[in-house]
């Protein structure tokens, strides 16, 4: 690999290392389609997502454990769930990169999953006191079916529709190659009326596990290009730290809105990409890949800004009666 090449994915993952430990993401959902962007395979392009999830996943993990932001009884419901769907997503994948089809099918399914997890958030962020998304969770408590357990937060939950959930998304996990922060954020928020915080650190702690888990299924097949790894991983052990240490500084709404906004860009980025090969503009190529790097560095710059403002303004009262 250039060592240009080599600079970038470095600065790349420091990048995903502060929006991972932030959103509580393994940063895959932009990996994964930026290597589609640079034309690796859709196989390749998994594996090395899910990868470099397991290996950002650890050293934020620990870092949200530290500031108490994990429940350990909601992680374990989520790797036990999420490890037996990533296995079906697998075969899927590989089943349709046997027929040829695998690059359009993901490519689309990334387009529609970001564009609406990403609209509904966004929606939230803007009115949290409306009807609408903040009381989703209440619409759930008709689904949920003994055993009922408390997590952090005061919040009781059911397990059936907790592990439910957690299949679903692992499915999807193995499917597109990402850990499932971006659907498993939101779940824990909107369904199970989790802590936006204790839903980051708890996502956090089960990417972990559910992370290794898929990178070693893909490893298998030889579908992980350690070259591409090895570089993101490099630059996002730094970046995990900064991000995850924000998440205490910065109000839940302005997290909500910033995940929205990196969702939005994302659906765009690999839309623009499939158009592009579709109709051989090779200019939407171009702007597909100034989306996903461009929308990363400005929201992880907006993310550091903000935890920044909001540590000035903390110490500036006690600043003040010191004095």
């Amino acid at each position: 690999m250039e060592p240009l090449l080599i600079a970038l994915f470095i600065g790349f993952g420091l990048v995903i290392g502060i929006l991972f430990g932030f959103f509580g993401m393994g940063g895959s959902f932009l990996v994964t389609p930026a290597l589609l962007v640079f034309g690796y395979p859709a196989k390749v392009a998994v594996g090395s997502g899910l990868a470099f999830v397991f290996g950002t996943s650890v050293i934020a993990a620990l870092r949200h454990r530290n500031l108490g932001q994990v429940d350990y009884k909601l992680a374990l419901m989520f790797i036990v769930g999420m490890t037996s769907g990533i296995k079906v997503g697998e075969y899927v994948v590989l089943w349709l990169e046997a027929t040829g089809m695998a690059d359009i099918v993901v490519g689309t399914a990334y387009v529609l999953l970001l564009a609406t997890v990403g609209l509904f958030t966004f929606r939230d962020s803007r009115g949290s006191d409306d009807d609408g998304a903040s009381s989703l969770p209440e619409r759930f408590e008709v689904l949920q079916i003994p055993p009922m357990v408390s997590i952090s937060g005061g919040v009781e939950i059911s397990v059936w529709l907790t592990l439910g959930i957690a299949l679903f998304v692992g499915i999807l996990s193995g499917f597109l190659g990402v850990g499932g922060g971006f659907l498993l954020m939101p779940a824990m928020v909107y369904v199970l009326g989790v802590p936006t915080v204790v839903a980051v650190g708890t996502d956090v702690l089960q990417i972990t596990v559910s992370g290794g888990f898929g990178a070693f299924s893909y490893a298998q097949n030889g579908a992980v290009e350690l070259a591409v790894v090895a570089p993101l991983l490099a630059g996002s052990a730094l970046g995990a730290r900064i991000g995850a240490a924000a998440t205490n500084l910065t109000d839940e709404d302005d997290i909500k809105g910033y995940f929205a906004a990196m969702l939005l860009a994302g659906s765009v980025a690999v839309a623009s990409n499939r158009v592009g090969d579709a109709l051989g503009i090779h200019i939407l190529d171009q702007i597909s890949l100034v989306l996903i790097f461009g929308s990363a560095v400005v929201v992880a710059a907006a993310v550091v800004y903000s935890a920044l403002v909001n540590l000035r303004e903390r110490e500036s009262p006690s600043v003040s009666t010191s004095d």
